[in-house]
């Protein structure tokens, strides 16, 4: 006898009732993204632009817990702790995959059921049907990693209401599906029951009928009715003037958010800061990719990013030891050095032509 073990696919790739079907298949790790998982999904994707049997592709979770947790941070802890190039190839490829994903030329539909984290983000939140239901926990939480959104996040993040993006960020606020759509973050609320009957719908017709047929409206979100407070403290230039304001506005939900900024990485808050204002600026999702791989590359040097997986994921202490320790302590100059091209290592995406 054999003491082979059959190991399940972590990518699920079929089609099916001219359906491009991706199951992402870890439920244990709630399906967190590896860099195998990017290169078949890549080229799946790849595959199926050409193929006339592919109407619409339909990206789900296995498992009950969400759709995807995001990258996975155990293997860039001991990448970035042993000075190795794996992150960043990994980053590479999923960055390229997120703008092929954004610029697909087929209904791209991304069930966010459950949890969608970080790289979950970026496989779902750029498709052209992004659908919520009320399990729905959305969120970037880098900051508290000592790391930066990316995956196009802070293009998302730049592009909500006023500055929701940058409480967001700077916080780690999860979103659930009302939050999620009124943030640009989604399009759609399903009920989860009705997930199964959709896709199967799918199948049968288009995907406008189907979301006519399956689709509710969404509840109300809870962040657009504190936008006011939100707007005030964090249109502010820096992280220390931010929590000042919130800390000033006598606003308990204000003062909670001022304890949440300033017990993540002064470092990766700051740079986060400057990232969103530079996304905002920016004419494409392309840019801001380009520019989150220069961030992300210089954070496998930045002593907070190994310190914060360390504490959040390995170890768990749940207590980082963050250098510098203090928003104050953070220097300008640092926080401009993460932009800082890379050369022949530079991403160099490019926004496609309009077609004419």
């Amino acid at each position: 006898m054999s003491d082979a073990v059959s190991v399940e696919p972590e990518v699920l790739i079929g089609k099916s009732g001219g359906l491009g079907r991706i199951v992402l298949n870890r439920p244990k790790a709630i399906n967190a993204l590896n860099h195998a998982m990017v290169r078949r999904i890549a080229a799946a994707l790849a595959e199926w632009s050409g193929d006339d049997e592919v109407r619409a592709v339909v990206l789900t979770g296995a498992g009950e817990r969400g759709l995807c947790a995001g990258g996975d941070i155990v293997s860039i802890y001991h990448d970035a702790k042993e000075g190795g190039t794996g992150s960043r190839e990994f980053w590479r490829e999923e960055y390229i995959l997120n703008a092929a994903i954004a610029g697909y030329g087929k209904p791209y539909v991304a069930i966010m059921d459950g949890i969608v984290m970080g790289g979950g983000v970026g496989v779902s939140a750029h498709g052209s049907v992004r659908i919520v239901t009320e399990r729905s926990m959305i969120g970037m939480p880098e900051t508290g990693i000592g790391f930066v959104p990316d995956v196009g996040g802070t293009y998302l993040l730049a592009r909500t209401p006023g500055e929701l993006g940058t409480h967001i960020a700077l916080t780690t606020a999860r979103l659930g599906a009302g939050d999620a759509i009124a943030c640009g973050f989604a399009d759609h609320f399903l009920p989860s029951e009705r997930i199964d009957g959709f896709v199967q719908r799918l199948t049968e017709t288009s995907v406008d009928e189907a979301l006519a047929a399956f689709t509710e409206p969404a509840p109300a979100s809870e962040l657009l009715a504190q936008r006011g407070w939100i707007d005030a403290a964090y249109s502010a230039d820096s992280v220390a003037e931010i929590v000042a304001r919130l800390r000033g506005s006598g606003v308990p939900e204000a003062e909670k958010a001022a304890g949440q900024v300033r017990s993540k990485s002064p470092t990766a808050c700051a740079v986060t800061l400057a990232s969103l204002r530079r996304a905002r600026r920016a004419g494409s999702l392309e840019e801001v990719l380009n520019d989150e791989f220069r961030v992300s590359v210089a954070c496998l040097s930045s002593p907070d990013l190994v310190e914060g997986i360390r504490a959040q994921v390995v170890d768990k202490d749940r207590n980082p030891r963050w250098s510098p320790a203090t928003i104050e302590e953070v220097d300008p100059a640092r926080v401009d050095a993460f932009f800082t091209p890379l050369g022949d290592l530079e991403l160099g995406l490019t926004a496609p032509q309009p077609q004419h």
